[in-house]
């Protein structure tokens, strides 16, 4: 009872750090204050020195109406923040929000474009594993001269990959999702802005891991009468979603991917008698023991090749190591029907 305790009170102790650290990082994403006193001057004026803007009428932000974001300013001010301490110092820097190297850190980047950006996805960038690593929004995507919809520096496949070199690696691999072929891309199954349950990776999901490789791979879905338990608990138990040299994704060839959980049975490694050697008659060559088990020639100078491993023991490793589990057990995500284990068990057998 006390052990079932303490291990509540352990879980309890995570989930109220957890979210204590949650509320301080979200309250670490704000806008910082451009000056005391200031004043918005409208983008007109920014135009009159920034004249290489002004035909930037293909960024999306220059096109929102006012009636679409109420309350808010409009144009290069409402991420620049007002402009007339920046222009009364004329164009210092450090009287107006800039982006870059020199600019903004990142909660600061992420404060500004979170100002109007609160649905969806980006509700959650706080809780995210990109905001925990200083990966904010610029990194990924470039406001001015971009007529890309969601205004990214380049294909979302090629900015993933800038940084999740291992995950590239793995896409060139024998058995891989059709990224490389564009067929999918890496927010297929997660999302970069974080979501609502903070799940490692990012995915794209609010509840298990299965539901989201359910919605293509709807044919493994059931409900069956006999469930495979680490089918139910997580497909990436088996599979590496990122790429294989194993077939199907799997993180190891078969059999040794099955033998990690599932003894040998019945053909591997359950019968015959471990060292026993036979002639071609089917006699004992050599006992277990070492001695001279009566058949074949022991001499010197005979051809002991004539022993061959002929006895059941010696058939039961080779099926049992060389031979794919599915070549019998071929509904591996779960069956209508039971295994060979289970009508064992199911008749009160043992093995």
């Amino acid at each position: 009872m006390l052990k079932k305790l303490s291990i509540a009170a352990v879980g309890l102790g995570l989930l109220i750090g957890c979210t204590q650290m949650m509320e301080q990082r979200a309250a670490s994403i704000k806008v910082p204050e451009v000056a005391p006193g200031v004043s918005y001057v409208g983008s007109d004026t920014c135009i009159e020195c920034h004249e290489d803007y002004e035909h930037d009428a293909d960024n999306v932000h220059m096109r929102i109406a006012s009636f679409e974001a109420y309350g808010y300013q409009h144009g290069c001010e409402s991420c620049h923040g007002p402009g007339s301490a920046h222009v009364d110092a004329e164009g210092d820097t450090e009287m107006i929000l800039t982006f870059g190297e020199d600019g903004l850190g990142p909660d600061e980047v992420a404060g500004v474009c979170t100002t109007c950006h609160q649905s969806g996805e980006q509700m959650h960038w706080a809780s995210s594993e990109h905001a925990f690593n200083d990966v904010t929004c610029t990194d990924c995507h470039n406001v001015h001269h971009n007529s890309e919809h969601s205004l990214l520096k380049e294909k979302s496949i090629d900015l993933c990959v800038s940084c999740h070199s291992n995950q590239k690696a793995r896409m060139y691999s024998i058995s891989h999702h059709p990224l490389r072929e564009g067929y999918m891309t890496c927010d297929s199954c997660h999302t970069p802005h974080g979501n609502a349950t903070g799940a490692a990776g990012m995915l794209k999901t609010e509840e298990r891991v299965n539901d989201l490789c359910l919605e293509c791979h709807a044919r493994y879905q059931g409900p069956f009468v006999y469930e495979h338990a680490p089918v139910a608990e997580s497909c990436l138990e088996c599979h590496d979603p990122h790429g294989t040299v194993a077939n199907n994704l799997l993180k190891q060839n078969e059999p040794f991917l099955c033998l990690q959980c599932h003894e040998g049975h019945f053909h591997a490694m359950r019968t015959g008698v471990v060292g026993e050697l036979h002639d071609t008659f089917g006699n004992p060559a050599i006992n277990i023991d070492g001695t001279n088990g009566g058949g074949g020639s022991t001499a010197p100078g005979s051809n002991v090749g004539d022993l061959n491993i002929v006895g059941r023991n010696s058939h039961d490793w080779a099926q049992g190591f060389l031979t794919k589990c599915s070549t019998c057990h071929q509904q591996v995500h779960g069956s209508d029907l039971p295994s060979q284990v289970q009508r064992l068990h199911g008749t009160g057998l043992t093995r």
